[in-house]
């Protein structure tokens, strides 16, 4: 057995496996098995994989669980030390997978980590789900090396190395079964959308390091399964951010922490009814109704979490605002944020 499975999660998805699935296999065969979890797929993935890849595995689930949900289930079936979540509309390069084996087996502390992850479309801009790292702001807000909101920097080498950092996409994950078996996973009540955020703040909460390995590079389609502009991501986004906060936020008063995220999501509900974006408008509604249904069971999760609570990394923790730092303090680039307000 091979130190890392690849785990591609498919859902309806043989228009990415056909354009990316030989990609992968031929640039990680030295390193790593290959296989495809199956969200309970409709259209005639499992007969292409079969037929054209009889060498990756495929692990068959009944329904569609979700992102989370279906990693959760086919992770099950698989026992190599090291896992690597990748998006079904992921272009890989030679080697990808080298500089993140050798920083994990160098450090026992590092729990996860991701690639630099670039556009597929222009192969010179940073991509949405994750860039070169992850970070998040004080009022739970994420942002990337490379991505602030919807602008996005062309990779020139301004980030390059071994960076820590507070989250690693889910697009490019990679994991130590380990690590992965001790928080259970993702949390399926996410469905979709800041499931890693939520997994790698956990892991952080208990002491683990994040790292983004960005001698490696992935290019990133993006939006493969949900549009940007589909009020149900929104919906998601701000379901999942406050359940994010509910879950892992330790540092003060929590309730204050969600009411002021609460007004911020209301100052982004004006903008979309000032754009007459109504579909996200009613999203932020619907997501914050759905947060009150929920709260009690963020609540219980998040006691559970804290019998594990062991010395909190906070590293690539943004201690102001990313938002007054990019509408009114006009900081476009995460270069441009001064870097002594991050935790070190």
């Amino acid at each position: 057995m091979k130190s890392i499975a690849v785990a591609i999660l498919n859902w309806n998805g043989q228009k990415w496996l056909e354009q990316f699935l030989q990609n992968v296999v031929e640039n990680s065969a030295a390193l790593a098995d290959v296989f495809i979890i199956d969200n309970g797929s409709t259209d005639t993935s499992k007969q292409f994989c079969a037929e054209h890849f009889p060498e990756v595995g495929w692990i068959q689930l009944d329904k569609n669980y979700g992102f989370a949900g279906g990693y959760n289930e086919g992770l099950k079936q698989i026992t190599h030390p090291y896992f690597l979540l990748l998006n079904s509309d992921v272009e890989v390069t030679p080697n990808w997978l080298q500089p993140m084996l050798d920083w994990m087996e160098g450090d026992s502390l590092l729990a996860a980590c991701q690639p630099k992850i670039i556009d597929f479309q222009t192969k010179k801009q940073f991509e949405y789900a994750g860039g070169a790292g992850g970070y998040l702001d004080k009022d739970g807000y994420a942002f990337c090396a490379g991505r602030i909101f919807y602008r996005f920097e062309d990779d020139n080498g301004q980030y390059t190395g071994r960076q820590e950092v507070f989250w690693a996409s889910g697009a490019a994950l990679m994991i130590r079964r380990k690590a992965w078996l001790e928080v259970e996973g993702f949390d399926a009540d996410f469905f979709a959308h800041m499931e890693e955020i939520d997994l790698c703040w956990r892991l952080k909460n208990r002491g683990y390091a994040i790292g983004a390995a960005l001698e490696s590079t992935v290019y990133h389609v993006g939006g493969g399964t949900l549009d940007r502009q589909n009020p149900m991501k929104t919906y998601l986004n701000f379901r999942n951010n406050l359940y994010l906060i509910t879950k892992n936020y330790r540092r003060s008063n929590l309730f204050l922490k969600i009411f002021r995220r609460m007004v911020l999501d209301g100052i982004a509900g004006v903008r979309f009814i000032l754009e007459r974006k109504w579909g996200h408008v009613w999203a932020i509604i619907e997501a914050h109704f759905k947060y009150y249904v929920m709260l009690s069971k963020m609540i219980q999760k998040r006691n559970l979490e804290s019998n594990y609570i062991k010395e909190i990394n906070h590293v690539g923790l943004y201690k102001k605002s990313i938002v007054y730092a990019f509408f009114i303090g006009k900081k476009k680039k995460f270069s441009s944020l001064d870097s002594s307000s991050f935790v070190q």
